[in-house]
C-alpha cells in the first residue's frame, strides 16, 4: 500500500516537472530560441527566474501569478500545463504496471500526451505545428509499431495518412489558388497514420475535418471569427487522435454511434 502511494507520488511529481518543460517549449520553439541552455527569465523585466521560483504550480500560488521583480502577471498556462501533465501521468500510473510492457505503454502514451498538448497550444496560437514535434511523434510512432504491427499497418497508414491529405490540398490549390490543409497538418496526419494504420487514419481525417466544421461553421455565422480568417487545424486533428488512441472504448462506440 505505502509502495503503491509512494509510487503515485512519484508519477504526479514527475508529471508536474515535466509540464514546467513543456512550457519552455511552447513558449520557445516558436521563437527559434534555445530552450535547453537558456536560464528561465520574466519576458517583461528580464529577471532570472531562480529555482525556487520555478517550482511546479507552487510558486505560482506563492507568487500570486506574478514576477517576484516587476509585478507582471503571470499566464495560468503555466500552472494549467503543469497540473494536466502530472493528472495525465498519475491516470497512466493507475492503468499500466511496472512490468516491461507496462513501463513500454507508460513511456509511449506519456511522451505522446507531452506532443499533443506542445502541438496544441502551439498551433492554437501561432498557427503552426513544428516540424521537430511531427517528426518526434513520427519517431515515437515508428518505434512502437514496429514492435507491435505488421509492416503493412505502419506503411500503408503513414502512405495514406500524408498523401491523401496532400493530394486533397494540391487540388484545392489548383482549383481555388489557395492553400488548404498546411504543411505540418499533413505531417502530423503521416505521423499518426503510423500508429492507427489506413484504416483508423482515415477515420481520423474525416471525423477531424467533420469536428472542425462543427466548430468554425458557426463560428463564422455568429461573425466571432471572418469567413476567411485562417483557424488553427492542428488541435481538431489532435483531439480526434487523442480519443482514438488514449480512449479507444470511447472512439468506438462513437463509431457505432455514427456508422
Amino acid at each position: 500500500m505505502l509502495e503503491s502511494i509512494i509510487l503515485k507520488i512519484f508519477y504526479m511529481t514527475f508529471g508536474l516537472l515535466v509540464g514546467s518543460f513543456l512550457n519552455v517549449l511552447i513558449l520557445r520553439i516558436p521563437k527559434d530560441e534555445n530552450f535547453v541552455s537558456k536560464r528561465s527569465h520574466c519576458p517583461k523585466c528580464n529577471k532570472l527566474i531562480y529555482w525556487y521560483e520555478n517550482i511546479p504550480v507552487l510558486s505560482y500560488l506563492l507568487l500570486l501569478g506574478k514576477c517576484s521583480k516587476c509585478k507582471t502577471k503571470i499566464s495560468f498556462q503555466y500552472p494549467f500545463i503543469e497540473m494536466i501533465t502530472g493528472i495525465f501521468a498519475l491516470a497512466l500510473s493507475y492503468r499500466f504496471d511496472l512490468s516491461s510492457y507496462g513501463l513500454i505503454h507508460t513511456f509511449f502514451f506519456f511522451m505522446l500526451f507531452c506532443s499533443f498538448l506542445v502541438h496544441f497550444v502551439i498551433d492554437y496560437r501561432h498557427h503552426i505545428l513544428p516540424d521537430g514535434i511531427n517528426i518526434f511523434i513520427a519517431l515515437l510512432m515508428i518505434c512502437y509499431s514496429l514492435y507491435y504491427y505488421d509492416y503493412s499497418h505502419w506503411l500503408y497508414g503513414g502512405l495514406v495518412g500524408f498523401l491523401l491529405p496532400l493530394s486533397v490540398t494540391y487540388v484545392f490549390y489548383l482549383l481555388k489558388n489557395q492553400v488548404g490543409l498546411g504543411g505540418g497538418d499533413i505531417k502530423l496526419y503521416g505521423a499518426l497514420g503510423l500508429f492507427l494504420g489506413p484504416v483508423n487514419v482515415l477515420y481520423l481525417i474525416f471525423l477531424s475535418c467533420v469536428l472542425g466544421s462543427l466548430v468554425s461553421i458557426p463560428l463564422i455565422l455568429l461573425k466571432v471569427i471572418k469567413k476567411d480568417s485562417p483557424i488553427p487545424f492542428g488541435p481538431f486533428i489532435i483531439l480526434v487522435a487523442a480519443l482514438q488512441i488514449f480512449a479507444p472504448g470511447h472512439y468506438q462506440k462513437l463509431m457505432s454511434f455514427l456508422f
